[in-house]
């Protein structure tokens, strides 16, 4: 499947006593980076969350938020320690005195405090492992259908800008054939040197007409981007590990597009050689976001 790094899911479900709410955020990574934020009541869960999300994402900067709130029945479990509460707010507003600023200070920063003022009664109530789970893997499911829907996107810009190399790369290959007579009036010049300097020695003779001969020629360089071309757009539909093999190929075809603007004497394929760069840019840019 052809899936973007980028990409959002979630999923909430309730029961009688709480609910939970899943979010599964995902950016661009060269690995699996995996956060995962759990309520202290689910911390146990973390090697379960972490094998789940192993089991569905192969890259990307994952975070997995976790929230869990009770209902109004399940409040009645809680019992409040009134003179931790007076002491917490002491000590906050102490701090705030301290720091010197007028800002008010609101329920929210005192919840944070909570584990100080407020005791869970012993007759806990289990948080279900199973609906969790399933709400886990309901919202990487929401996340892939979003990173699926991106990577389309990706998909026809990368067919589109690898359709505009081949363009190019045609042109680059008329070209060669012309640059190539157009040398050849040069090159006997340049052999009739030659053949006055190693007059005596042959052998020496033929090799360096052949390298003379060959230091020009962008033919195999052109037939091996071709090939490059296959390949981008076989693992496009087939690869696995799309993201990785599709950047190695990229630095593959940079590399003979460079072999090309180097032996070339032509400044009309050197421009066009920019022009294969500049495309490769892109996708290479591209490339970095799928998974």
């Amino acid at each position: 499947m052809f899936l973007s790094m980028t990409g959002y899911g979630n999923d909430v479900f309730s029961t009688d006593n709480y609910t939970i709410e899943t979010e599964v955020k995902s950016l661009n990574s060269r690995y699996l980076d995996l956060t995962v934020r759990l309520p202290k009541e689910m911390s146990q869960h973390e090697f379960v969350v972490r094998d789940i999300v192993k089991s569905k994402l192969i890259r990307g900067k994952i975070t997995v938020s976790i929230n869990l709130s009770y209902n109004n029945s399940f409040n009645e479990n809680y019992s409040l320690n009134k003179t931790e509460l007076n002491n917490t707010v002491s000590l906050l507003e102490n701090i705030k005195n301290n720091i010197k600023t007028n800002e008010e200070l609101t329920i929210n920063q005192i919840l944070q405090f909570k584990d100080n003022f407020l005791t869970q009664s012993e007759n806990d109530i289990e948080i279900n492992i199973d609906l969790f789970i399933s709400s886990l893997t309901k919202a990487i499911e929401n996340l892939i259908i979003m990173r699926s829907e991106e990577g389309a996107q990706l998909r026809k810009d990368l067919e589109y800008r690898l359709n505009n190399i081949e363009n190019i790369l045609e042109k680059i290959e008329e070209l060669a054939k012309t640059s190539t007579q157009e040398y050849f009036e040069k090159f006997k010049e340049k052999a009739k040197k030659l053949y006055d300097e190693f007059v005596d020695d042959e052998n020496r003779f033929l090799i360096e007409l052949g390298i003379l001969s060959e230091k020009h020629d962008v033919t195999e360089e052109c037939i091996r981007l071709r090939s490059h071309f296959k390949l981008f757009n076989e693992s496009i539909v087939k690869s696995e590990d799309i993201g990785r093999k599709l950047n190695f190929i990229c630095q593959e075809m940079n590399r003979e597009v460079n072999t090309i603007n180097s032996k070339s004497i032509s400044s009309e394929i050197s421009h066009l050689g920019i022009n294969i760069k500049e495309e490769l840019e892109k996708i290479r840019e591209q490339v970095q976001n799928i998974e």
